[in-house]
């Protein structure tokens, strides 16, 4: 009988307790299961694990922010002494390359989130108290004192792995408990996380099940945890279909959910900026989609070109560099099965093939695909050209003029940005203006002149948007402190006396934290001289 590696609950590495399966992670390369069995956890895994987080979270949620920060550094440093063996785990799982993708982009990524989080934890200033001293209320943001699962996705083994990625690391910063379910594709790689993140847990005197790992669940029993009123929240990064049905059972218990669905990220080509640099273009946006073989959440899945000339040159050019570049490698079976359905369902809607449209002869690999269709024609049916197609694939729409580039922009459904590229002498300007404003209230980041794809970790940043890119689009994934809001909860206080407060709240100011005190941002303490 196959050993099975062990999960890790409350504090310890131990057997799963009534594993319904098991299952390897594979090379994407040929295509064959590799590394050790790991189980697929039932139901009292599961319960276990809830009930170890749930005694754990009033702890955290009581414990000293600088034992948080320490953690979140102390993690940050691990990652980055045992990077090699990480990128391999990595790089075997996933396919992507150790350079520079790995190594030198996505693993430094997430260290810094890493210690972003801890900066944050220490500065408190994703409290943001208010206080009305004549009133006598008071209020901030504080941690749920409930448990936190996040779902991690496969495209990013580091940056968002549920027991390392922005989500992790926004909910450790709030003092929440986080149970991480793993992406199956590869568990290796969070498993080597996971001991990281034990050891520094214990070394900062954190309780034994501040992080727990599960690396797989049956979907029915995924549905039974995410409802869970235990829990204080939900995050997920993955396909639609899978978070709707997350987000049905979270919303049936009352328990937040924070999902990243998907996003076709429109880039929209002004004829200025087309007839200017066309060529620069073309090769910009090429490079962008079939970039991680087109497996970002902002890779630019849907181009609106004008027609004429400079149109037609640019779609040659690029239609051109997609067909004399050998099929790129996708993250799993899964991914490759679901991009064959998604071109296949665009065509179905008549969307013409200009290149590509196949799988590859070995492993999961799949040609760059590009598709073309006609304004008139996706303005007859604007939700079938809006399927996500995930991976090195884009469809053109071709449009007469600013009217239609309007009409399209008008009909998009929630999206994580929207590019805009102008002529630099400023002729575009005027077609600017109200096709921004359209897209305005539709996209997190609207972007002028550059392609979307990679999300700069800045406080200004917005990785989220109107549905379906995110749920709640009042909130982002990326970018502290802000990212941390989606784990808290806004608590008031009424006529409570300063020595039962919490200590952002009190009249003496720790640490010169900015509060907002009887309608003024100041760092100085209540009743303090000017």
């Amino acid at each position: 009988m196959e050993t099975l590696a062990p999960v890790f609950i409350g504090g310890r590495w131990r057997s799963a307790g009534d594993c319904t399966g098991s299952f390897h992670a594979f090379d994407p390369a040929s295509g064959q299961a590799i590394g050790p069995a790991f189980p697929r956890s039932g139901a009292a895994d599961v319960e276990q694990a809830l009930a170890a987080a749930s005694a754990a979270a009033p702890v955290l949620a009581a414990t000293d922010p600088e034992r948080i920060a320490a953690f979140l550094d102390a993690y940050a440093a691990a990652l980055e002494a045992d990077a090699a063996r990480l990128v391999q785990l990595a790089q075997a799982e996933t396919g992507l390359p150790a350079v520079p993708r790995l190594r030198g982009n996505e693993l430094p990524r997430t260290c810094d989130q890493l210690r972003q989080a801890a900066a944050a934890a220490r500065g408190r200033s994703w409290t943001q108290p208010v206080i009305d001293t004549a009133a006598g209320l008071r209020a901030h943001h504080a941690p749920l004192g409930k448990p936190v699962l996040v779902f991690g996705p496969n495209n990013f083994p580091f940056a968002f792995n549920a027991v390392s990625g922005g989500d992790f690391a926004a909910a450790i910063a709030a003092r929440n408990p986080v149970i991480a379910k793993a992406h199956p594709a590869h568990p290796a790689t969070s498993q080597c996380l996971a001991g990281h993140a034990q050891r520094a847990a214990e070394a900062a005197g954190l309780p034994p099940a501040t992080v727990q790992l599960l690396y797989d669940v049956e979907p029915a029993l995924g549905l039974a945890l995410a409802g869970d009123a235990r829990l204080g929240a939900v995050a997920f990064t993955g396909s639609r279909t899978a978070g709707l049905a997350l987000k049905q059972a979270a919303d049936a218990a009352g328990i937040p959910f924070f999902g990243e669905l998907s996003s076709l990220n429109p880039v929209f080509l002004l004829p200025g900026a087309l007839a200017e640099r066309g060529p620069a273009l073309a090769e910009e946006f090429s490079s962008s989609c079939l970039l991680g073989s087109g497996q970002f959440c902002t890779n630019p899945g849907l181009v609106i070109v004008p027609e004429g000339a400079a149109g037609d040159a640019f779609v040659a050019d690029v239609q051109a560099r997609f067909a004399a570049t050998a099929p790129l490698l996708l993250l799993s079976h899964g991914v490759l099965a679901s991009l064959r359905q998604a071109i296949a369902v665009l065509r179905d809607a008549g969307a013409r093939l200009l290149c590509g449209g196949e799988a590859g002869d070995a492993g999961f690999r799949h040609a760059p695909t590009l598709l073309m269709v006609r304004a008139e024609q996706f303005l007859a049916d604007p939700r079938r050209f809006q399927s996500e197609a995930f991976g090195p694939c884009s469809l053109l729409v071709r449009v007469a003029g600013a009217a239609q580039m309007q009409a399209i922009a008008a009909t998009l459904e929630g999206q994580l940005t929207a590019t805009l590229y102008r002529a630099t002498d400023g002729r575009d300007d005027a077609a600017w203006q109200p096709l921004a404003a359209t897209l305005r209230p539709r996209v997190g980041r609207l972007i002028a002149d550059r392609m979307p794809t990679g999300v700069r970790v800045s406080p200004a940043q917005q990785h989220g948007g109107p549905f379906p890119a995110s749920t709640q689009p009042g909130f982002t994934a990326v970018g502290l402190p802000a990212a941390i809001l989606r784990f808290t909860a806004l608590q008031a206080y009424d006529n409570v006396p300063d020595a039962l407060l919490p200590p952002e709240l009190r009249d003496r100011n720790p640490g010169g934290l900015p509060r907002w005190i009887d309608q003024h941002c100041t760092t100085t303490d209540i009743g303090a001289t000017p």
